[in-house]
């Protein structure tokens, strides 16, 4: 990115975080407890430790007083690499790190688990709560909330998708902090080419699914008739969970329009067309029903996708790289 261009792009994202904040000022960081019952909050985890944060390493990690390390799972902070910044230069990553650190930093957390304890860096995957006084905040939904991350799940921590989509949701809606840049906007399927060009970064991605193909214990939904050079989702059959409503029969997924978040890849194929795996880490939500208008026919034998062939799937790296390390989008 040229770096004039690059510069006016961060002073305009500065400028529009710094409007937001000015919005919520007063009602963002500590309200009644009253107020907190209403909001998105994660329930059924178990209970974990309380620790003290000593310090704030980026925008969704904290250093504990016993040592360790906490990833607020579920909340994608800002990365330069979003938009092809130098790392500390990005307004984005540097607002999620500045009010991770005034919320948390010297505070006692509750932990609380809903998967998988640990990524393979050791640090703690947990939900977090900090309290003042009566009040007890869900710290990754204040940063959904606010603009400053986006929902995600990894395979193995799938605990509190909804309530993390139902507290970004105002944001997003709203254009509030990151969403109100391009470098987040949601993306359409209808552009395999651009969305090419954001392989190996997480991206909010909407269309109309044309067909779905049930292949050798994969599951795949189609937003093009032409499968093999368009956008296209996946995941394992075992995982059809991951579906809500539709788990049963995926096909009724057909013609409806759907929002999918993930880490983009390119399909093992002679046009490697880009895909989002849900197996591995994604999210799928349903926004509508079919249109009176449209087919309701279920695929046939030559339909899209039923002569698919089942990629090859490379090893994928799902977890945020700690400091120090080639940062890779996830």
């Amino acid at each position: 990115m040229n770096s004039a261009v690059a510069g006016v792009h961060m002073l305009v994202f500065a400028l529009r975080l710094l409007v937001c904040v000015a919005a919520t000022t007063g009602t963002s960081s500590w309200q009644a407890s009253a107020l907190d019952e209403t909001r998105p909050s994660c329930a059924g985890l178990e209970p974990g430790p309380a620790r003290t944060v000593t310090r704030i390493i980026d925008g969704e990690t904290a250093a504990l007083d016993d040592g360790t390390e906490l990833r607020l799972i579920g909340a994608l902070a800002p990365r330069a690499i979003d938009a092809g910044t130098e790392p500390g230069t990005w307004p984005a990553e540097i607002a999620a790190k500045e009010e991770l650190r005034a919320l948390l930093l010297g505070k006692s957390v509750e932990l609380a688990f809903g998967g998988e304890r640990n990524d393979r860096y050791g640090r703690l995957l947990a939900q977090a709560h900090v309290r003042e006084g009566d009040n007890r905040r869900w710290v990754q939904g204040h940063l959904l909330e606010q603009g400053l991350a986006r929902a995600y799940i990894l395979a193995g921590n799938r605990a509190c998708a909804d309530a993390l989509l139902a507290a970004e949701r105002g944001a997003r809606e709203a254009r509030r902090g990151l969403w109100a840049d391009a470098a987040y906007q949601v993306r359409p399927t209808g552009k395999p080419a651009d969305l090419s060009r954001y392989r190996s970064t997480f991206q909010v991605v909407e269309g109309r699914v044309v067909g779905v193909a049930q292949v050798r214990g994969m599951v795949y939904l189609n937003f093009d008739a032409d499968w093999r050079r368009a956008f296209s989702v996946s995941l394992r059959r075992g995982d059809r969970a991951l579906l809500g409503p539709n788990a049963g029969d995926p096909n009724a997924l057909e013609n409806k329009l759907v929002r999918v978040r993930g880490w983009i890849e390119q399909r093992h194929n002679p046009t490697n067309a880009p895909s989002i795996e849900l197996s591995t880490a994604g999210l799928i939500e349903v926004l509508d029903e079919p249109s009176s208008g449209a087919a309701a026919t279920r695929p046939t034998p030559g339909g899209p996708g039923a002569d698919r062939q089942v990629p090859d799937q490379p090893r994928r790296e799902t977890e945020t790289k700690p400091p120090g390390l080639v940062e890779t989008g996830r």
